[in-house]
């Protein structure tokens, strides 16, 4: 088995204990995190009815960097864009779920770019 292989089977598992414990509802959807070793991806689930609320990510045509630099001030703007959205969609609290990654880093800061937008964990 590839290293690789033996690392996505052990996100995989985390995941699913995460998913186990976290509920995205109407009055409190799921905050979903994704990275990749590029982007950084990130969704608001409501999981009651099984729709995508909000949607933002680093290759989105509304992301600029602009005098960004670096994955972890990309991965900031991308939860103060999120927020900005979700407010729009009339959503004020949300459950983060870090998908499986550890929170710090790229996790972190879409968290506190959220936080800074307006939401509330």
């Amino acid at each position: 088995m590839a290293k690789t292989n033996a690392r996505a089977t052990a996100r995989a598992k985390r995941v699913s204990r995460i998913r186990k414990k976290i509920t995205g509802t109407s009055d409190r959807p799921r905050l979903r995190v994704f990275k990749s070793s590029k982007h950084i991806y990130a969704q608001i689930i409501d999981d009651s009815l099984g729709k995508t609320v909000a949607f933002m990510s680093t290759v989105d045509k509304a992301f600029e960097l602009g005098d960004i630099k670096g994955k972890i001030g990309a991965a900031e703007k991308v939860g103060i864009i999120l927020a900005e959205r979700a407010k729009a969609a009339g959503i004020d609290k949300v459950v983060f779920d870090r998908g499986g990654f550890i929170y710090h880093g790229r996790i972190k800061a879409v968290s506190d770019g959220a936080r800074k937008g307006g939401l509330q964990f």
